[in-house]
């Protein structure tokens, strides 16, 4: 079977260096916040539904997108009732902690985009045979930069996410170690770090 999702993130983070993890906060901040990115050109914005309560964000923050011509994915994303829930209310992607044989299957055979989390070489290989072109390495800030050096000897053309602990100053490292997009979660919230993000992204 054919997956969906390489052609799909290759196109959504073409020229992106950083996407947005919007965790744990009510609706209307959500919103705000998704403007934000998009206002500095971030593109791709994860709102994670690790909770029911958390779903509602989820919708104000795709109805906003949707206004602005913007998709927003859905994270923390680890069952098949979530995926079935998230697909309805519109989710462009969904992102998950951990690598997940029927998620996989699922979103490949609905057409969703997917990122799973891999921390090690078996989880890779596993996400390369279900034709995956992305991942995401997570806890990046656990697994380090030298992790993502070590990756791209053997998985040469795999495509990572660096999520967990990263921060703005860290953006640059990680990537130069290999990953090319980094997942930000607090820095919108922090006039400091915005104001140095639209300096890396300017």
């Amino acid at each position: 079977m054919t997956a969906h999702a390489p052609s799909w993130f290759d196109t959504a983070f073409e020229g992106q260096r950083v996407m947005v993890i919007l965790r744990g906060r009510p609706p209307a901040q959500t919103v705000e916040l998704c403007h934000r990115a998009w206002d500095l050109g971030i593109t791709q914005v994860e709102v994670p539904v690790q909770s029911p309560d958390a779903v509602p964000s989820l919708v104000a923050a795709v109805a906003a997108g949707a206004e602005r011509g913007h998709g927003v994915g859905a994270g923390t994303v680890t069952t098949l009732d979530q995926l079935n829930e998230v697909a309805e209310i519109g989710v462009s992607f969904t992102v998950a902690p951990g690598l997940d044989d029927d998620v996989v299957r699922w979103s490949q055979e609905h057409g969703l985009p997917h990122l799973p989390g891999v921390s090690t070489p078996s989880e890779i290989q596993r996400a390369v045979r279900h034709g995956l072109g992305w991942v995401k390495a997570f806890p990046a800030s656990v697994l380090g930069t030298g992790w993502f050096t070590a990756m791209r000897g053997p998985f040469p053309t795999l495509r990572t996410v660096a999520t967990g602990g990263m921060t703005v100053a860290t953006v640059v490292e990680y990537r130069d170690a290999g990953a090319r997009v980094v997942s930000l979660g607090s820095a919108l919230d922090d006039p400091a770090q915005v104001e140095e993000l639209a300096r890396l992204l300017g």
